[in-house]
């Protein structure tokens, strides 16, 4: 692993440019597995966790960083499996099973595992309703969930950029959430939608986002589909 290699390397570096202020590292427990639960607002949220957690954070990431070609697709998957980063198939079902599955390895292997409750980055800088692949994980596995609030990343890295500005950043560590373990067959649909509001509420509450109880994915796919509706009536237009 050469994930504290590249903190202590390339930390110094994101920390001048991303200008971040942590609070709460008292509530990330030191010792045993647990989840880092996080809004998303930019693609560097997977710089500032790790840059500011004194522990390691495993993170899932795109199926898609996994399976370029060439040279510098080779060196993508290697750059994420240097760092803690497995690959999920996000377009759900079974498909996702794997990742999940892995994730929860991690935690009872007595690790930190980092997610991004919404599931995708804001389109629009507010909070959306969060999946609850963050509350099933903790129910199977009995682990605390530490609702991780980010603020500020979305304005040195607006969608769309891939260099950040220079700026400044705010990450907040909440109180960890208690869980007690169930059996998956004990574990109700209420169950995942209560923990995950719940971890969603401590975020937003935190984080000052106005929140939408939508799932940023579909608010996502209606403003692509608004967009091509459009340049293809001034396709239309123009001819």
């Amino acid at each position: 692993m050469l994930y504290w290699f590249f903190v202590k390397v390339f930390g110094p570096i994101a920390r001048h440019r991303l200008g971040p202020t942590v609070s709460g590292l008292n509530n990330v427990p030191r010792t045993g597995g647990a989840i880092i639960a996080a809004n998303h607002l930019a693609v560097i949220d997977d710089a500032l966790i790790p840059i500011t957690c004194p522990r390691m954070v495993h993170f899932m990431g795109k199926a898609e960083y996994f399976e370029g070609k060439g040279l510098k697709g080779k060196f993508k998957k290697w750059w994420f499996t240097s760092v803690g980063v497995f690959p999920v198939d996000r377009s759900g079902g079974n498909k996702s099973l794997g990742a999940l599955e892995h994730a929860r390895e991690i935690i009872e292997a007595g690790h930190l595992f980092g997610i991004h409750i919404e599931g995708t980055r804001s389109p629009d800088g507010r909070m959306y309703k969060g999946h609850t692949g963050v509350a099933r994980l903790a129910l199977e596995t009995g682990c605390p969930i530490v609702p991780t609030a980010i603020i500020g990343s979305d304005k040195l890295q607006p969608i769309g950029t891939s260099i950040p500005k220079k700026g400044r950043t705010q990450v907040l560590y909440g109180k960890p959430i208690a869980v007690e373990k169930k059996s998956a067959e004990e574990i109700t649909h209420d169950d995942l939608r209560e923990l995950t509001d719940r971890v969603s509420a401590a975020i937003q509450a935190m984080s000052g986002q106005e929140y939408v109880d939508e799932y940023a994915q579909k608010i996502k796919a209606q403003l692509k589909e608004k967009a091509e509706r459009q340049a293809a009536e001034h396709n239309t237009e123009a001819h």
